[in-house]
């Protein structure tokens, strides 16, 4: 047996004994995979806040610091609407199942000559709404909705020891990813095979991602809810915390947005007659959403991110029907990286692979 012979046998007895034990530490890891990632997320959107106390103090006191910014900032909110939360989207499931609601909107559009109207309107398309139809969907909506902010909800509230141990461990990995990130992203480029280049144009563009998500998109949907909630309340709508938390979720989708809120609402208001409340609620829509999207977003979060309106919506929309809520976060980066991934494949290796 040759030397090279000897060697090649060896190389491939250890990428065995390394391809093992990668899988034993993925399978190990497994379960802590969510809160690592959603660790990973949180903590590139903080590191200005740690950098700003390191520049005061050492580096462990600046991640504990950072880390009590992060509870009063995400822990306490939660905790503070979610029992609110639960009870009304509970009771909208409860009225949607039933015929409360049914009933409700039946008498609302039997008393009213708008949906009449809609249909003189739509004729020219051949296109005839029944009240029965509207019914249906309407409630039909109400019920996904309702049930599906529900066990989101409950998942919390109804074991609230699981949620605590589960962020108090994110809040550990976050302590020391904020004071070896350097040193754990080193490690990871030294290991991949990639170019530096390429690796760091990876971490480039989950940055960007998760940016574009938690700060944009999360204080944009903060916002809308915040604003779509007290509007809500001030026209007499029932519901408004819910409808506000719905709105702020909406916001994250860039072609349903607050409008799939707002529309039924102000159509609501044109039903039973307040047109004035109606016209100003699509107005105030119009004015919040355009402001968001177009001003507050982009002086934000820059337009570093480039995807497919579509591709987010997608995504997004796949994301909450995999991973329930969290799905907002990790159906984008996943498009992310396959997209990166593309790119580097176009620019770096579609001539080689062509060419063999």
């Amino acid at each position: 047996m040759g030397e090279k012979s000897h060697r090649d046998i060896i190389l491939w007895v250890f990428l065995i004994y390394f391809i093992i034990s990668i899988f034993f530490l993925g399978w190990l890891l497994w379960p802590f995979v969510s809160t690592i990632i959603l660790a990973a997320v949180v903590t590139g959107i903080f590191i200005p806040v740690y950098r700003y106390f390191n520049r005061k103090c050492k580096p462990s006191l600046a991640s504990i610091l950072t880390c009590i910014v992060i509870f009063f900032v995400i822990f306490i909110p939660i905790v503070s609407f979610v029992g609110i939360l639960s009870k009304e989207a509970y009771g909208m499931y409860l009225m949607a199942k039933g015929a409360v609601l049914s009933d409700n909107i039946q008498n609302l559009l039997e008393g009213s000559m708008v949906l009449e109207k809609a249909n003189l309107l739509l004729s020219n398309f051949n296109i005839n709404i029944t009240g029965e139809e509207l019914n249906k969907a309407i409630s039909e909506v109400g019920r996904i909705v309702g049930l599906f902010l529900y066990e989101q909800a409950r998942a919390i509230t109804s074991n609230i020891l699981k949620f605590l141990v589960n962020f108090f461990f994110m809040l550990l990995i976050i302590y020391y990813f904020l004071i070896d990130r350097k040193r754990f992203l080193s490690f990871v480029v030294d290991l991949s095979p990639l170019p530096d280049d390429q690796d760091e144009k990876l971490f480039q563009k989950f940055k960007d991602m998760a940016g574009a998500i938690l700060i944009g998109n999360g204080l944009g949907g903060l916002i809308q809810g915040i604003l779509g909630g007290i509007v809500f309340a001030i026209f007499g709508i029932k519901s408004p915390f819910l409808w506000g938390v719905i709105m702020g979720l909406m916001a994250f989708l860039p072609i349903v947005g607050i409008g799939i809120i707002f529309i039924p609402a102000a159509i609501y208001l044109f039903l039973v007659g307040r047109i004035a409340a109606g016209i100003f609620f699509i107005i105030f829509y119009v004015i919040l959403s355009g402001s968001i999207e177009y001003i507050f977003k982009p002086r934000l979060v820059g337009h570093r991110v480039q995807m497919h309106t579509l591709l987010v919506f997608l995504s997004i929309i796949g994301g909450l029907k995999l991973f329930g809520i969290l799905g907002i976060i990790y159906g984008p980066l996943i498009v992310t990286a396959f997209l990166t991934l593309t790119d580097i494949y176009k620019t770096s290796y579609q001539k080689l692979v062509e060419s063999d």
